[in-house]
């Protein structure tokens, strides 16, 4: 795992879209997993100004969005569905059959989670899957003590989560859906480069238990240490509270890999 720390939360949008156009140019077909979130945004906002500015194209690009809200049509305000059309996806030229989102309104919703399983496979698996941490340490809606294998599956949100959604659904808590379908850990853990964004201070102590705490199923974000090829990409608010602060700013001042990015 790479801790990188940014000065402010705009400088870590910015690197986290320019990493990923690098890998997008480096393989035009890559599959990508995509989040949502307020911290997503604005790395959703400068990918769409590197497509219109500078040709970063999506054509070739497959993308699996992490989870979606039990119940909610794909226009429904408060769906990501609309969230990724409104940040993402009507501002880069990414054909709309290469697209792929829970579907929340599923009759079947166990086959439904087997297929989004499937498609992931039958594309090859995950290239570069963004992530989003909660408040809670989850990743994806795997709510505390999912398990660290798990695939994508249904599954209960908290009322914390609920909270953490609210601004979704006019500030009331009570209107978010009570379930959603969510990518599993399992099935997080296996895509060949995760890139976990996170700035705030609200992220600080959760942010130091999954990347220096224990590996737990109470923070499935800890999950992450196991991964081959994890980069955390974090403001100084979000890293407040992380003991290895001074390491990990070294690493970005003195890593080839980042010079470029410096």
């Amino acid at each position: 795992m790479e801790v990188i720390i940014q000065e402010t939360a705009e400088k870590t949008a910015l690197l986290a879209a320019r990493v990923i156009a690098r890998e997008v140019r480096v393989r035009p077909n890559l599959t990508l997993g995509l989040a949502t979130g307020r911290t997503m945004e604005a790395v959703y906002r400068h990918l769409a100004t590197m497509h219109r500015n500078e040709g970063l194209s999506f054509a070739r690009c497959q993308t699996f969005n992490l989870d979606e809200f039990i119940g909610l049509p794909p226009d429904h305000p408060g769906s990501y569905h609309r969230y990724m059309t409104d940040h993402f996806f009507r501002h880069v030229d990414i054909p709309s059959s290469h697209i792929h989102i829970p579907n929340g309104m599923a009759a079947d919703l166990a086959a439904e989670c087997a297929a989004y399983e499937a498609a992931i496979k039958a594309c090859g698996g995950i290239d570069l899957q963004l992530l989003g941490i909660g408040r809670d340490g989850h990743i994806g809606f795997n709510e505390p003590l999912s398990a660290l294998q798990s695939r994508t599956r249904e599954k209960a949100l908290t009322p914390a989560t609920r909270r953490q959604n609210a601004s979704l659904f006019g500030g009331r808590w009570e209107n978010v859906p009570a379930r959603a379908i969510t990518m599993g850990v399992g099935t997080i853990l296996e895509s060949r480069r995760c890139l976990l964004v996170a700035t705030g201070e609200e992220k600080a102590f959760i942010l130091s238990q999954a990347l220096e705490g224990p590996i737990t199923a109470w923070v499935t974000a800890s999950a992450l240490q196991l991964h081959p090829r994890c980069t955390v990409l974090v403001d100084e608010a979000a890293a407040e509270q992380l003991k290895g602060k001074d390491y990990y700013r070294w690493i970005f001042e003195n890593e080839p890999e980042w010079a470029p990015f410096r």
